[in-house]
């Protein structure tokens, strides 16, 4: 019997959009709906191969019931824009690819695939339809199935409703779905149903009395609530069934002989998915012999036993379903397995490898097993310290780890990976100093879309339209996952090799992007890079806590905290919980009567700190409640946690710096976080305190002075901010003067930090009501300060305009050494949205080459430590700041070249600045 497929393509590229993440291309151009319904459609051919095809769309416009119920689908919100501006390129794409694409004016697609199937079925041919819209179930019958290919995400198998598939899911068989539908309603096309009548009332009343007709005949019959809303529901009852029965008897130009599926046009397809930079397809369209299948028939590349064991226990479906080679993934366990490995890695030009290990903590973590690739599609496994019962015998760790030491040490034998710097750590917990580093796929990422995902899988789906194996696949989640080590050698050996296999495959799409683009290949290979070494440094290096001290202040805020709640209990005239957001709206806003500023998503008075900050300008309780909450907070991420942190082995304690999370470039620490311990209060300083230095040593810091501010004047080039940092003069000092109209010499200091308070708020992009709020003074006073600033400074002002411009044009806006920034809502709809991204683009640049400043000091120094075989060392990276610990006996030298360094990293058109101070611990330096 021959086999017709329909696919339902408007509730596809619904399903797409919201389920693929936000892809763009290099124009800023969203892909992502276009590219979750194509890989849909791929599969579809693959799993599904049919005689007949067609994908089937709604066209624009009402149809006849609409003309029956002004309200029909008046719920749903307009098309976003970043869906509708991929409808039609996806169209092209579709009919390029050889697909028959079905728009009928006037026509639902639901009524066009149920006359199509009807049609098939009168003719003997079998239909298949794929939809994720329960509506189309009413079709089922012995000729006709559906299927859902996209159910979460495209991450589980097919539901396949079939007879007995749609009896199973519903309770009713296919032939009562009508009834069922016009009981439940359908919300997304806003059709009522019978009130307060769920799918459990409509199957039970289905099955006693065996149809809608029955039901409405015994309607007085029926009982309670329901049976009232039912009564009260009959009139409306057979317009609801004529909404939602899909109409077979439609008139459709389309004849089965137009229905087959043709050959693709590969000049339009190859131009269509360079402009989408869907780059796996492209070079499968490039290796397609003319005259063979469309890209959507390719069959993916044969997986190995241990992925379709795997997928038989229903734990994945599609491992790289659009994988562009075949594979040849090896399990090591023999010597000459090894062997021929260690030679095939000392001939390859670049040599991709990853650990597995016993825990994400880069300090703790051991080896389980190791994987390489040196060519696309080729990689191998070595598992060394599987331990669950019946594990194969594996080849000695040491042993291993011996004669890959030499490799791995090699800077001659070029490697890549992806998120380096841990497996950096991992291998220096072994004893191996990994050089040859060329390439991280993670940075590379990073350098070209700060502003998205960089994790392997994401970059996989993203560049290669490869889904992998995650790791949850392969070792479980939550309280059910086992280590990596308890995970069998068949199935790791998969999922390790794929990782390794896959790195190298992104790294070949990804640094050719970067390499064409002189401003990105400096950011990656002369500040993103060197950075990723220096920081492995760093962590290495750790920080000295002194436990006792903040055992000690962990005491004294207790006794604070208790002191405050006192107080608050006081104030409150009860005792309550000072940490549940519902008693304080009814202590603040019900009892105390104060009037609420704010409301949270779900309506109630908001209590979270921005609020609590206003009302404490006129209530006490509030601001007892703000001073509790900073003091908590101090004890339980600080002086509670901190000496719990202190690595056993080297006495210190050892944060993560994360490289790609900012989308300005901006480091980020974290386990714990050293950069966010708050330094205007005296306990956030105190903290400080607790960052010793060892015997025969001292802290010194060295930071940048006002650098966003100094950037601002080098990109603006505003005559008036110029003058004063070549002058060396007090910036806020010089701008209260401009503001104020009066002589430098005669600010006071409230004006002064009015200034302060400008100068900066500017830079981030604040409103005239924002800094109201923040001066304590009436919003036209704000906005007339904002004016004069604008007036003695015109060249911020044309700075801030060209670029909020340049940002909607391009997407995305640059630093001084040319990292792209980018703000995807530049152009949102959304009001507020568009209005942060426009903020966000005047104050990129700045924090950015900020970042870019910090990075290449941090190199600058780290080199100079090297070279001249110092014994001081970095330890710390906070902002604009650097930490170091220096021994006393290289004091003086460190002093009087740090701030040399710091400075010469590049050449502003104002003088940069860098402070440096020594203490016995972090807070004296300062």
């Amino acid at each position: 019997m021959k086999t017709l497929l329909l696919v339902d393509g408007s509730s596809y590229l619904y399903r797409a959009f919201h389920a693929m993440p936000d892809l763009r291309n290099s124009a800023n151009e969203p892909v992502g709906a276009i590219q979750g319904v194509l890989n849909m459609l791929r599969r579809l051919h693959k799993d599904y191969p049919a005689e007949y095809s067609a994908c089937v769309f709604d066209a624009k416009g009402k149809t006849f019931r609409d003309d029956l119920y002004p309200e029909y689908k008046a719920n749903r919100a307009s098309m976003p824009d970043d869906l509708r501006v991929q409808i039609e390129p996806l169209f092209e794409t579709i009919r390029a690819m050889g697909w028959p694409l079905i728009i009928e004016e006037g026509v639902e697609a639901d009524d066009v695939i149920g006359a199509l199937a009807k049609q098939a079925e009168s003719q003997g041919i079998k239909t298949i339809i794929s939809t994720g819209d329960k509506d189309i179930s009413q079709l089922v019958n012995e000729h006709i199935t559906v299927v859902n290919t996209m159910r979460d995400a495209f991450r589980k198998t097919d539901d396949v409703l079939d007879i007995a598939g749609v009896t199973a899911k519903f309770g009713i068989p296919p032939s009562l779905m009508i009834d069922y539908l016009v009981l439940v309603g359908d919300t997304s096309d806003n059709v009522p149903g019978v009130e307060k009548v769920g799918p459990k009332t409509a199957v039970k009343w289905l099955q006693e009395h065996g149809s809608l007709d029955n039901i409405v005949a015994n309607a007085q019959s029926i009982s309670g609530k329901v049976g009232e809303n039912l009564r009260a529901a009959l009139d409306w009852l057979p317009t609801a069934r004529e909404l939602i029965t899909i109409r077979c008897d439609v008139g459709i130009r389309e004849h089965f002989d137009e229905l087959v599926q043709q050959a693709p046009d590969k000049t339009k397809l190859a131009a269509l998915f360079d402009r989408f930079e869907f780059r796996s397809w492209q070079r499968e369209l490039n290796n397609m012999p003319d005259g063979g299948k469309t890209p959507a028939g390719i069959a993916s590349a044969p997986v190995s036993n241990a992925t379709r064991q795997l997928a038989d226990q229903g734990t994945a479906d599609m491992f790289a379903a659009a994988a562009n080679h075949n594979r040849h993934y090896s399990t090591i366990l023999s010597e000459a397995d090894l062997e021929a490995w260690l030679t095939k890695m000392q001939a390859s030009a670049l040599l991709c490898f990853d650990t597995e290990t016993t825990s994400l903590d880069p300090m703790t973590a051991n080896i389980v097993g190791l994987s390489f690739s040196t060519q696309a599609g080729e990689a191998g496994y070595i598992p060394l310290t599987h331990d669950y019962f019946d594990a194969p015998v594996q080849l000695s760790l040491n042993e291993t780890l011996a004669k890959f030491k030499p490799i791995l040490e090699n800077p001659a034998i070029k490697k890549v990976g992806q998120n380096l710097k841990y497996d950096m750590h991992v291998l220096a917990n072994h004893g191996i100093h990994l050089q040859g580093i060329a390439h991280d796929t993670l940075l590379q990422s990073y350098v070209l879309e700060s502003h998205r995902t960089h994790g392997m899988d994401d970059l996989a789906m993203r560049h290669l339209g490869v889904q992998t194996i995650s790791f949850e696949q392969v070792a479980g989640k939550g309280a059910k996952q086992v280590g990596f080590n308890q995970v069998t050698v068949e199935v790791a050996s998969e999922y390790a090799a794929e990782d390794a296999d896959i790195t190298l495959q992104l790294h070949q799409a990804l640094y050719p992007h970067v390499q064409k683009d002189s401003k990105l290949e400096f950011i990656y290979s002369q500040i993103e890079m060197p950075s990723m070494a220096c920081l492995f440094t760093m962590e290495r290096n750790g920080v000295l806590i002194d436990s006792d001290m903040l055992n000690r202040q962990s005491n004294e805020i207790g006794m604070k905290l208790m002191a405050l709640e006192s107080q608050a209990y006081a104030l409150a005239g009860q005792p309550f919980n000072l940490g549940s957001p519902k008693q304080l709206q009814e202590i603040l806003f019900g009892k105390l009567g104060i009037k609420p500023t704010k409301k949270t998503p779900s309506g109630a008075p908001s209590t979270d700190e921005d609020v609590l900050q206003e009302l404490a300008l006129d209530h006490p309780l509030p601001k007892v409640l703000l001073e509790y909450r900073g003091l908590a907070k101090l004890k339980s991420t600080y002086t509670d946690k901190l000496p719990k942190m202190i690595n056993p082995q080297t006495g210190r304690v050892h944060t993560s710096y994360n490289q790609a999370v900012a989308i300005t470039g901006r480091l980020a620490s974290s386990d714990p976080n050293l950069q966010n311990i708050p330094v205007r209060t005296a306990e956030g300083r105190r903290i400080r305190e607790a960052f010793i230095a060892p015997a025969g040593a001292h802290i010194v810091s060295a930071d940048y002075s006002q650098i966003e501010l100094r950037i601002m004047a080098h990109l603006s080039q505003d005559a008036g901010m110029l003058n004063a940092f070549a002058n060396n003069e007090d910036i806020h000092r010089a701008t209260a003067a401009e503001i104020f109209g009066v002589d430098k010499a005669n600010v006071d200091n409230e004006q002064r930090r009015y200034a302060k308070v400008i100068n900066f708020g500017l830079i981030y992009g604040m409103s005239a009501f924002g800094l109201a709020q923040n001066l304590n003074i009436e919003r036209g006073a704000a906005a007339n300060y904002i004016e004069r600033y604008f007036a003695r400074y015109p060249g911020v002002r044309d700075y801030m305009d060209n670029t909020r411009a340049l940002a909607k044009q391009q997407g995305y806006v640059e630093t001084y050494f040319g990292r792209r920034l980018w703000v995807p809502e530049i152009n949102s709809a959304n009001v507020q949205r568009r209005n942060g991204a426009e903020r966000a683009a005047i104050n990129a640049p700045m924090q950015g080459t900020a970042a870019d400043l910090i990075k290449l000091a941090m190199i600058a120094v780290q080199n100079w430590l090297v070279s001249e075989r110092l014994q001081s060392k970095m330890i710390m990276q906070v902002h604009d700041e650097l930490v170091l610990e220096v021994v006393d006996a290289e004091l003086e030298l460190v002093k009087q070249t740090l701030p040399k360094l710091m400075q010469g990293v590049a050449q502003l058109s104002v003088p940069l600045l860098a402070e440096v101070g020594v203490g016995g611990n972090w807070e004296g330096a300062h």
